[in-house]
């Protein structure tokens, strides 16, 4: 049995009396509405879309003065923590626009729970999981487009209507929105709806206490409240994927054919085999110095970048990205007021190329990106001079 009232769905399964409230992430009202229900209800436990480092990240203003850069790069964390950046870009754009905190509904939340003695309950599952099983279930194209369009939010100056933010808790609209998301996107909708609906539904069940009241995004709302009825394993939806061998097999395949195709060229042509050599040479080296540069690079990151790139695309082991990614860290270290810029400095296309952190990443990313696409010309042309010298 259940009701259904201003984006609040009231359902009572196995003796438990369960409060879904669904809100806008940056909405002054959704945040009043959890006031004003935690405070009617008096609720045994309070169940919150987050995770422990999403609820670090709340409690701990000064979270990023832990973060060691140079173990991010090296562990090849770069990619994941700019997205991470990019996604509180554009949440913190839009509730400055409003002149309020993001995720306001969550901390009012928390502070509820604490007021009137509720248990708080995490109930979503860890973001690197979910990123993990996302990444996961997405080929190499999917990843690229996935990244461009989460980049693409930095750049975006959208400003949009405070009715507009409330009319995407209406269910219809939901609806619309995943339909879109999943067209450009259609692997992604399990691993970063589906699941997590799943996941969120089984923790609120199994919180304490005879009445719970749940905070979640509208988004996951009607999922979540199809998926009350279901047992679901958690052990299951928190497993890391395994890495398929092929990528890597592929990182040495390629690799050992455009070294085999010019060495071949050198032995029937040795003018045509110095030609592509110069080709990949010049083309990786060019642009993915070329990335370095566009993030404002220290002059000896773009030269590490120039000077290595053409040997990186050639061994899986280290990419460009890394070594000029330390370079950059190395000689412009993030201080201490760095890091506790960050909150405010992804707010702005400025900011994120003005912070010292986030240039960094920008250098890893770019400097790969250039490398990439220097390998897919001067491949090309080596495959191109290659057959024509057969």
């Amino acid at each position: 049995m259940d009701e259904q009232q201003n984006h609040i769905i009231r359902i009572e399964q196995d003796g438990k009396t369960l409060i879904l409230i669904g809100t806008a992430h940056v909405s002054k009202h959704s945040a009043e509405q959890v006031k004003a229900v935690i405070e009617a209800e008096k609720p045994d436990a309070v169940c919150v879309e987050l995770d422990e480092q999403r609820y670090r990240s709340i409690r701990d203003g000064n979270r990023w003065r832990d973060m060691d850069i140079f173990k991010v790069i090296k562990e090849k964390k770069t990619t994941l923590l700019l997205m991470n950046l990019a996604i509180s870009s554009f949440q913190k754009r839009i509730a400055k626009q409003f002149n309020i905190e993001a995720g306001q509904e969550m901390i009012q939340a928390i502070e509820s729970a604490e007021e009137h003695g509720a248990k708080l309950v995490l109930a979503d599952r860890h973001i690197q999981v979910t990123f993990a099983r996302v990444w996961g279930s997405v080929g190499f194209k999917g990843k690229m487009l996935l990244l461009s369009q989460v980049l693409a939010g930095i750049f975006s100056n959208e400003t949009i209507t405070e009715e507009e933010l409330e009319k995407m808790k209406n269910q219809d609209s939901i609806d619309s929105i995943l339909s879109e998301f999943t067209t450009y996107f259609p692997r992604l909708k399990k691993p970063l709806i589906d699941e997590r609906d799943q996941y969120l539904a089984e923790k609120i069940k199994k919180a304490p206490g005879e009445k719970i009241v749940a905070v979640l995004g509208a988004a996951h709302v009607p999922g979540i409240r199809k998926e009350l009825g279901n047992t679901h394993d958690l052990k299951q939806l928190t497993k890391v994927p395994k890495k398929s061998n092929w990528p890597k097999y592929v990182g040495w395949l390629i690799p050992l054919a455009i070294i085999a195709m010019m060495v071949m060229t050198f032995m029937m042509n040795t003018d045509v085999g110095i030609q592509q050599m110069k080709s990949w040479l010049l083309w990786n080296g060019t642009f993915s110095a070329i990335g370095v540069a566009v993030a404002f690079g220290h002059p000896l990151a773009i030269l590490v970048a120039f000077i290595t790139a053409p040997m990186t695309s050639l061994s899986p082991l280290i990419g460009v990205g890394i070594l000029a990614g330390l370079v950059q860290a190395y000689f412009h270290k993030p201080q201490v007021a760095d890091f506790e810029q960050l909150n405010e400095d992804v707010y702005t296309v400025k900011g994120f190329w003005r912070n010292k952190v986030t240039r960094i990443l920008l250098i890893v990313l770019f400097a790969s990106l250039g490398s990439l696409l220097g390998t897919v010309i001067a491949g090309t042309d080596i495959v191109r001079l290659f057959i024509s010298n057969l």
